[in-house]
Parts: C-alpha cells; structure tokens; sequence
C-alpha cells in the first residue's frame, strides 16, 4: 500500500555526514523518493535504500533542474509514490528555499513537515573554533545572503558593518569586494574576517585575515564557493585557543625540564 502523499523537507547538516541528525536519519528510512541537492553528500542516501534517488542540486551556472520543474516534482512523486523526502544541506530554512517548497506542496494537497538540520552559518565557525557570539566581543550576530533573487548585494550588508555584530554571510564569495568595501568605509579595514570552504568536509580551506588584506589572502589560497564569510571580533578567538594551547605546552616542557635537570643533579 502506498504511503500517505507527504512532504518532508530534510536538513543535512553542513556537509559531514556524521553531522545529519538522528531524526533526518529516521525520515529517511521512510522515504519513497529523495530529491537530494549538491550540498548533499551523497553518502547519505544509504538511508533510504528502498526510495526513489534524483539529484536536483544546483550550483552557480550548472543547474540540473529549475525551482520550478523541484516544485512539480515534489507533488508529482508524491502523488505516484507517497512519501517524498527533500534533502537540502545545512538548515532547509536558513537561505534554503525549504519554506517554498512546503508553501507550494500544501497548495496542491500534500501534507507536510520539516526536520531541521545544523545551519552551516553557525556550524561551519564553530568547528574552526569560531563562536558567533563570545562575551564581551559580540553581543548579536547577522546572518545575511550574500546574493538576492535579483542577483544584488544585499542592502542589510551595509546595515550590519555599521554594527558591533558578528556578520556571516552565505554565498557572498562573488560580492566578497563589495562587502569588504563596506566595511572599509564604516573604518573596519582592521577587522578580523575568516572564509571557509567546503565546511566540515575533507577539502575545507581557511582564510584568516582582515577586512584590507582578506582578498589578497583569497587570491593567495584561490578560495572560492560554497563558503562562508565571518566578519567580526569573534575571529580572533581561534588564534587566541592555539596561543593559549602553545602557551600551555611550553610551561609543560619547562616544567618537565626543570625537574629532569633536578633529577640529573641529584644523581
């Protein structure tokens, strides 16, 4: 018997897939048909060995399917199928388009219901010892689309550089100059910035530096997209962990020292 005509928006997580949640993992396993998209580590499907696979993903310039034919195909698969399971990297509605899918699912009479999943905005900082928030350096932070639907920087970008705010910002690696010159002209040439590519996965690439020398840093280590751009005081905490970590491990060594020098002289 087939299942009841469902839609169930799933978040992956940022990309390693050890980081997908127990209830996306259940999900899957009742799925019928997963539309999977390329942020989305392929692995995963091996929890839903009986459904349906079809990657949808899209990426800058290559698209395998339009918005519109994912929309048809969610309702079209659930009416033939049943369950229909639509797997979208990080948190489905932070900048993942999850809350139009439903909408246009529920128009056409399909039930839904949404799992979420480890937003890559504050996921990916955080596993390189970035906090988005840290007691007496930050108090909020944004979390901003680099690019509109209508292709532009968003104007909230030129709001947040006026702030004490911790800014992330998603898919913003083609306006990176744009977004640094704002800063620029609010006096923040001096501000920490990180870029991380491919966040959590085996090829992820790191750039630290500040908001006047990020692009030569960019340049230096051709980072590109997907990444995630962090701008604001709580940069610094990373290097601050490793000085403090070196720090600790030189007293260590000294102590050590002392003591196999004492033993020596005590014969």
């Amino acid at each position: 018997m087939r299942n009841e005509q469902k839609l169930t928006v799933v978040g992956a997580g940022p990309g390693d897939v050890e980081l997908i949640t127990l209830k996306a993992v259940k999900t899957l396993g009742n799925a019928d048909v997963v539309l999977y998209d390329a942020l989305v580590d392929p692995t995963l499907l091996q929890y839903a060995p009986l459904a349906e696979h079809i990657f949808v993903g899209k990426r800058k310039g290559c698209y395998a399917y339009q918005q519109e034919q994912i929309n048809e195909l969610i309702v079209s698969r659930a009416k033939t199928h049943g369950h229909v399971v639509r797997l979208k990297g990080g948190d489905p509605f932070v900048f993942g388009r999850g809350a139009e899918e439903m909408e246009y699912a529920a128009k056409h009479g399909i039930s839904v219901a949404m799992v979420p999943g480890l937003s890559s905005a504050v996921s990916v900082p955080a596993l390189q010892d970035i906090p988005v928030t840290k007691r007496g350096a930050t108090e909020s932070f944004w979390v901003i689309t680099g690019t509109t639907k209508n292709h532009k920087l968003s104007q909230d970008v030129a709001l947040a550089a006026k702030s004490n705010a911790t800014v992330v910002i998603l898919m913003g690696m083609g306006k990176l100059s744009k977004i640094v010159e704002l800063f620029r002209q609010e006096g923040k040439s001096e501000m920490p910035i990180a870029i991380i590519q491919n966040g959590t996965q085996k090829n992820e690439k790191v750039g630290v530096a500040t908001v006047g020398t990020i692009e030569a840093e960019v340049a230096k280590q051709q980072l590109s997209n997907p990444a995630i751009i962090v701008i604001g005081e709580v940069v610094r905490h990373r290097a601050a962990l490793k000085d403090i970590a070196y720090g600790y491990k030189a007293k260590q060594i000294r102590v050590e020292s002392k003591n196999s020098a004492h033993k020596t002289v005590l014969g």
